[in-house]
């Protein structure tokens, strides 16, 4: 089964889940900026992602080839004779850490938050807001995991089951569902604790819980705040009014960002 038949899957799953068991039920379906969060669906599920996929892909093989006449062992890693659902496993700590890491450095680097910002304009949260991104977190991502990914080398089996599962995870962060995951939520995360990642508010600090599947990395390195008994009061980032309301405004305002923009949170 193809990765856009896995998209297209589990977005009417997720469609599916928030409308008959919504976690915020007075919050519509078809709200306002859902036609430009479809199409920003269209743009990094469908369009872009495929496209980068190819570039990316020509790129690191030939990078791969150079570093390797270089000396640089790729390629021999020992997870390749492990089993395939050890290699999922080793495969999927390694890159939610590296992810982990990523979105550290978006909301760190004036420059990346700049790009970051697009995402975090989000003001109503549901599950099609994991797709509410500029195209150039797909670059700056791939390029910096793809040495690391590349020198484990795992099975594309493993990597491909890797990817969904992120998506799905994704989606369900982003999600209108009121998933209580108890004490696993110390080490997975949730739709309760990622939603305080786009609280609007300095409370707990403007950069916090940057957990892709894993909330562990945000308790183990002191970027988790989650007071489980309410909700942030507004969601987005202090001057989002500064972000164009369609999907061809957001996607050139990072390359044109009006002065005193690029400020990190």
């Amino acid at each position: 089964m193809s990765y856009l038949t896995w998209l297209i899957g589990t977005s009417a799953l997720f469609f599916v889940l928030e409308r008959f068991w919504p976690w915020r039920r007075e919050q519509q379906s078809l709200r306002p900026g859902v036609r430009r969060d479809l199409g920003f669906l269209a743009v990094n599920g469908h369009l872009f992602s495929l496209l980068a996929a190819g570039v990316t892909g020509a790129i690191a093989l030939a990078a791969t080839s150079a570093l390797q006449a270089m000396g640089l062992r790729l390629g021999h890693s020992p997870i390749r004779e492990w089993p395939i659902i050890a290699q999922f496993c080793a495969f999927l700590v390694l890159s939610d850490f590296l992810q982990w890491c990523i979105h550290n450095l978006l909301h760190r680097v004036p420059w990346l938050w700049t790009f970051h910002k697009v995402h975090h304009s989000i003001t109503t949260m549901d599950w099609i807001g994991n797709w509410h991104f500029h195209w150039m977190e797909i670059v700056v991502y791939r390029c910096l995991q793809w040495l690391p990914l590349a020198w484990l080398d795992a099975a594309p089996e493993a990597t491909f089951a890797v990817a969904v599962v992120s998506t799905i995870w994704g989606d369900l962060n982003h999600a209108n569902l009121n998933v209580e995951l108890g004490r696993l939520g110390y080490v997975f995360n949730s739709p309760r604790m990622h939603l305080w990642h786009h609280d609007q508010s300095a409370e707990g600090g403007i950069a916090k819980n940057f957990g892709v599947i894993f909330s562990l990395w945000d308790f183990l390195f002191g970027t988790a705040f989650w007071p489980r008994d309410r909700e942030p009061v507004q969601l987005g980032y202090p001057g989002v009014t500064e972000m164009p309301v369609g999907l061809g405004g957001q996607l050139i305002w990072p390359i044109r960002p009006p002065r005193g923009n690029a400020d990190s949170p």
